[in-house]
C-alpha cells in the first residue's frame, strides 16, 4: 500500500489515566496500531468504555499519548497547521443553543477560515446537503437530536477538509434519525471523503464501513474488511412458513437440528446455511407455503465476544 494512502496511521498507542491524586496509573489503551486508507468509510467498534473516545481524543489533539505515534495526513497529530484539513462531530456535541442553524454554521466558518469570500452561498449549500434548509433560521434550542446532529455534521464539513472523524454518531437517535446520518456519512463517502467512526452499533457497521477494527479493553482484537468479520459470523437462516405439516416439522428437528419457533398457521424455521435448500424442497413438498427466507445476523456482543476470544488477528492483506 502506497504511504500516501494512508490518511489516518496509529503505531504502539498507549494511554495512562491516574484515576485520582496518590492513586496509580491506569491503563487504558495497550499499544493501538491501525491504519485508515484514503476515501474509505473505517468503523472502530467496540463497547463503551472500551477505548475508542480516549483514542480519537489523541487523534483530535485533545489529549497526549504516553506512548507510541498517531499520524493525520502524514502529520504528527500533535502539531496544528494541518487541522484545517480535519473535520470532527464529537459525541453529545454541544452548541450555543440561542443561535440559528446558519449562524452556528457562520460562526464555525469564521474559526475555520474556510470559505470567507462568499461565506454566505457556502453556509446555504451546506445546510441544503444536511436536509436543514427549512429549519435554517430557526434556534438550535428547538432543533430536535438528529438535527442537531445533522447541523454537528455540517459544522465539521464547513471547511471542507480531507478526512471526518464521527464519534458515535448515530448515539441516541431513533430509526429515522439513525438513516438520516448513516445516508448523509454515504454521501460523503460518495464524495471522497475520508471518514473515521466511533460507534458500537454493528448493523450501522454492516451497511456503512468498509473496513472495521474493533477495540476491548484498549486492545485491537480484529482488523479487516468489515465484510469478512460478517461472513465469518454469519447466522443461520430463517424461513417464515405457513401450513407447516406436523409430521414434516418434527422431522426437521430430529434430522436437521433445527429450531422451530411460533405457533399455528405461521412457524419460524431455523436451519444451517448448508440445510436450506433441502428444507425449502421439502416444505414446498408436504404442502408449505413459504413466507421469507432471511440470514440471522448475530448481536455485537456474540461477534465481539468471539473476536476476543480468538485473540488478535488481521485479514490477509490489511
Amino acid at each position: 500500500m502506497n504511504g500516501s494512502d494512508v490518511i489516518v496511521k496509529v503505531s504502539g498507542l498507549v494511554k495512562d489515566f491516574r484515576p485520582g491524586f496518590g492513586l496509580r496509573r491506569k491503563r487504558v489503551l495497550h499499544g493501538i496500531d491501525l491504519q485508515v486508507r484514503r476515501g474509505e468509510v473505517f468503523g472502530f467498534i467496540g463497547p463503551n468504555g472500551a477505548g475508542k473516545t480516549t483514542t480519537l481524543k489523541i487523534l483530535m489533539g485533545l489529549i497526549r499519548a504516553t506512548e507510541g505515534s498517531a499520524e493525520i495526513l502524514g502529520h504528527d497529530v500533535r502539531e496544528t497547521a494541518f487541522r484545517r484539513h480535519v473535520g470532527f462531530l464529537p459525541e453529545g456535541p454541544y452548541f450555543y443553543d440561542f443561535l440559528t442553524g446558519r449562524e452556528i454554521l457562520r460562526f464555525y466558518g469564521k474559526l475555520a477560515g474556510g470559505h470567507a469570500a462568499s461565506p454566505e452561498s457556502h453556509i446555504d449549500e451546506l445546510l441544503e446537503w444536511v436536509g436543514l434548509s427549512q429549519a435554517a433560521d430557526l434556534r438550535l434550542r428547538a432543533y430536535s437530536k438528529g438535527m442537531l446532529q445533522r447541523i454537528g455534521i455540517a459544522q465539521a464539513l464547513v471547511h471542507d477538509p480531507e478526512v471526518v472523524f464521527l464519534d458515535e454518531p448515530m448515539s441516541g437517535l431513533d430509526p429515522i434519525g439513525r438513516k438520516e446520518i448513516r445516508d448523509l456519512i454515504l454521501r460523503l463517502h460518495g464524495e471522497g471523503k475520508t471518514i473515521f467512526m466511533n460507534t458500537h452499533i454493528l448493523s450501522d457497521v454492516e451497511v456503512i464501513c468498509d473496513r472495521v477494527a474493533i477495540i476491548a479493553e484498549g486492545r485491537v482484537v480484529h482488523e479487516g474488511g468489515a465484510h469478512v468479520l460478517l461472513e465469518r459470523e454469519r447466522q443461520p437462516f430463517d424461513i417464515a412458513v405457513s401450513g407447516l405439516d406436523p409430521e414434516l416439522a418434527e422431522s426437521l428437528v430430529t434430522e436437521l437440528d433445527a429450531e422451530l419457533r411460533g405457533r399455528g398457521e405461521r412457524v419460524e424455521v431455523r436451519v444451517r446455511e448448508k440445510d436450506v435448500d433441502l428444507t425449502l424442497e421439502r416444505i414446498l413438498a408436504r404442502g408449505g407455503r413459504v413466507r421469507g427466507v432471511a440470514p440471522v445476523n448475530a448481536a455485537l456482543e456474540e461477534l465481539f465476544l468471539k473476536a476476543v476470544e480468538g485473540g488478535p488477528h488481521e485479514e490477509e492483506g490489511a
